[in-house]
């Protein structure tokens, strides 16, 4: 005869829609191969065939379990959603059914892709094996078939296989973040549902197969451990596997005996802690035998159990190695994090100097350990709560109160003893460091001024401009202002210049060419700096001239030549554009042509300025102004980190020493 379900068709739909979103398509599949894992099968294999389009051709799941005995039938398929767990069991068969959380509903789930299944199944009663089929049909999901039949006696392997008939078009899904075609979504999804359960079940030599091959879920898999812990003469063998994607499963202490029967499972205390901390912990030992999951206090048991002093030891032990393996985890996990806060523009390093640079740096190191103690604190944050923390840590570091850092952190985190420890001398090593980092640059920076104020006034060291003066001055471009980028010197021509500047803005490396009789022309150094997102390129064009030679008309003229090319360069004429000409040397003519053109342009209110025109303009100034300018914009860092400067002047006795010097100093360096 034939059976029914205490439930209608409509019923089991609704209940299943309930329980599947749009992952209906692949749990579905994952359902029928967790009834085979639940049937003591040490092997499954799914055999698919799919059109382009993601629709079932040939679906067939295969298992060498120990079948569906038909005396049992009404059991397996009757009691719709009612749940088969036995918590306190210790028979592996009742275990499995905890271990993925189904409540019966997996064999009538075919109906979202299928409108037919049918169960081929061998099961042994006593000596004998026997076979028969069970089917079911989308419409009338509370009936089966399968009761009426007579199993046959067989010499077939135990097992079961189940095929699918008559496909559906699969339901619409959301597409995953990672793209592909239904198929590679359908094979991500079953290393989700079942990497943890193969690894458990590893050393039994358990398999799951999709079409002839073993289910390869080795790129989930970020980090494997093994390690051994003793206590009172026991040994517990440990796997621990770091994954790189959150499972179907939590993260899990997996116990079980030598033979990997598993005794019992909890979750770690890693759990939803917003850290990407996904990980299986396998612990094996013949502690496990005979182990109680019931706490009953009564330590006189021949196995173990969950209240006695070795399983609360294991578990100290095992918190313990999860923690250390958690903590670099985090460390390298925290500079994604960082690095998102710069994608978004909550962290700005385009638009800053060296030394704002050196700021950016120690709030990184402060936001990398707040989540390396508790990730929650910067994971799922909106922007502007982003931008308000931040802002807050940034104005705290650079303030006479950096401790109060702590306190902030404590309205947040419970932090141990021991971690408000950590954290006041992680504020101390990071504050010296970024003082060192300052005091460092700044030394290297009046080393360099001193360098050139050597070359420039002393004529003895026969400097000249294009060996000394443009050497140090392409290394060190701060000289005239921060966050400048070099863009050519005195052997680039303009053409050159130009494909140089376009990948400074753009990334953009192809070459290009100038339609202009001046276009070989070269300048001395060319320079150029863009504002935060973009908004506007400044230029910067030097001019550098002999230490020993006087300024006058002709080197002003030499001046308007190139700024009057550049303007007839469309390339370099775009609307946010800026040009500034900067004519440097020690003396003017004593004409005092210069003085004049500076006091005619004197209506303009800017220093030192000789010639404009649109947004272009020619400053003539004098190495002394231009180092002492220089000097000003370093004196409130000079002055707040207390050092003398005067200590740090180094004599040369060669101005090739003095570029050599230069060179090899880390202020030339550039972070942007």
């Amino acid at each position: 005869m034939d059976g029914d379900v205490i439930i209608t068709t409509e019923g089991i739909i609704s209940t299943l829609k309930n329980k599947y979103t749009e992952k209906t398509f692949y749990k579905a599949i994952a359902e029928y191969i967790w009834n085979g894992f639940d049937a003591g099968a040490t092997k499954v294999e799914v055999l698919y065939d799919m059109s382009n389009g993601g629709t079932f051709k040939l679906l067939k799941i295969i298992d060498n379990g120990h079948g569906i005995n038909q005396s049992h039938l009404p059991h397996t398929f009757k009691p719709f959603h009612v749940s088969e767990k036995k918590k306190e069991s210790n028979d592996d068969s009742d275990i499995m059914l905890t271990m993925h959380g189904k409540n019966g509903v997996g064999r009538f789930s075919f109906f979202t892709f299928a409108r037919v299944a049918t169960w081929d199944t061998v099961y042994r009663e006593e000596s004998s094996k026997y076979k028969y089929q069970i089917e079911i049909v989308d419409n009338k999901l509370e009936h089966f078939s399968g009761l009426e039949a007579i199993p046959e006696e067989t010499n077939d392997p135990e097992g079961t296989t189940v095929v699918f008939s008559r496909f559906k078009r699969p339901p619409r899904i959301k597409k995953s973040k990672k793209g592909g075609s239904r198929e590679k979504q359908m094979l991500d999804h079953l290393k989700n549902e079942f990497g943890w359960f193969m690894e458990l079940k590893k050393p039994l030599g358990y398999k799951l197969l999709i079409n002839g091959e073993e289910l390869d879920y080795s790129d989930l898999i970020g980090g494997k451990d093994a390690i051994k812990i003793e206590h009172n003469g026991i040994v517990f063998d440990v796997r621990y596997i770091q994954w790189e994607n959150q499972l179907d499963e939590y993260s899990k202490f997996y116990f079980l005996d030598n033979n990997y029967k598993l005794s019992y499972k909890e979750n770690t205390t890693f759990n939803n802690q917003g850290d990407y901390f996904y990980h299986s912990v396998f612990i094996s030992s013949d502690y496990f035998e005979d182990f109680s999951i019931v706490d009953t206090g009564n330590t006189t048991l021949s196995g173990g159990c969950r209240s006695d002093g070795t399983f609360k030891h294991l578990k100290e032990e095992l918190e313990t190695f999860l923690r250390i393996k958690r903590k670099p985890f985090l460390k390298e996990h925290a500079k994604t994090v960082i690095q998102s806060f710069e994608e978004e523009g909550i962290i700005d390093r385009k638009s800053k100097n060296e030394f704002e640079l050196i700021q950016i740096d120690d709030l990184e190191c402060v936001l990398s350990e707040l989540y390396t103690t508790q990730p929650k604190a910067l994971n799922g944050l909106k922007t502007e709560q982003k931008k308000i923390l931040v802002g807050l840590f940034a104005k705290i570091l650079i303030s006479d109160e950096r401790e109060e850092v702590i306190s902030i952190i404590e309205q947040v985190v419970n932090l141990s003893p021991e971690e408000k420890k950590q954290w006041a001398e992680m504020l101390k090593l990071t504050d010296m460091s970024r003082i060192n980092k300052m005091l460092n640059l700044l030394r290297d920076r009046y080393y360099v001024i001193n360098f050139l104020k050597q070359i420039v006034f002393n004529e003895n060291l026969g400097a000249d401009e294009i060996h000394h003066l443009q050497k140090i001055v392409e290394n060190h471009p701060w000289i005239f202002g921060e966050k400048y980028s070099l863009v050519a010197a005195a052997e680039d021509n303009f053409e050159k210049a130009l494909q140089s500047h376009i990948y400074i803005l753009r990334k953009d490396d192809k070459k290009v060419t100038i339609d202009h009789p001046n276009k070989q022309k070269q300048v001395d150094v060319f320079l150029c700096r863009q504002t935060k997102y973009g908004n506007a390129i400044h230029n910067l064009i030097i001019e550098l001239k002999h230490p020993s030679k006087r300024i006058g008309m002709n080197e002003l003229n030499q001046v308007k030549i190139y700024m009057e090319t550049i303007r007839e360069i469309s390339q370099f004429n775009g609307d946010s554009y800026t040009w500034d000409f900067i004519l440097a040397g020690t003396k003017f003519t004593t004409n005092r042509y210069i003085e004049k053109e500076i006091e005619n342009s004197s209506v303009k209110g800017e220093p030192d300025l000789a010639y404009s025109v649109d947004n272009y303009k020619i400053y003539v100034k004098k190495w002394c102004d231009i180092l002492n300018a220089c000097e000003l914009r370093h004196n409130f860092l000079q002055e707040k980190l207390e050092f003398d400067k005067n200590k740090l002047y180094l004599e040369v006795s060669s101005a090739d020493e003095a570029v050599e010097l230069s060179k090899q100093n880390s202020a030339g360096i550039c972070s942007w």
